[in-house]
């Protein structure tokens, strides 16, 4: 089993860490805020990281192929779905 191991505090004005004490749950204590939010941070940043990945492996993808799809087909597409969807609401709101 692996050895657990710090990560390095870190200096706050006074305000800021009554701030986050502030928010804290029921029973939380303030290392474990800390490490919750460094894993979400983590998560956020390799799912952003993949995204891009993804993203440019699409555009690598589309100038290998020539096979594009204009930004204004896909604007129009999105609009149509937009409009759809407010005609819905508003039809359920009567």
């Amino acid at each position: 089993m692996m050895k657990t191991t710090t990560i390095p505090s870190i200096r706050v004005e006074p305000d800021f860490r009554a701030e986050v004490e502030a928010v804290l749950a029921d029973g939380e204590t303030l290392s474990q805020f800390v490490e919750a939010s460094v894993r979400a941070s983590v998560d956020r940043r390799r799912v952003q990281a993949e995204f891009l990945a993804r993203g440019l492996r699409s555009r690598d993808e589309a100038r290998r192929t020539g096979d594009y799809v204009g930004a204004d087909v896909v604007i129009d597409g999105l609009q149509r779905k937009l409009d759809a969807a407010r005609t819905r609401l508003a039809k359920k709101g009567r």
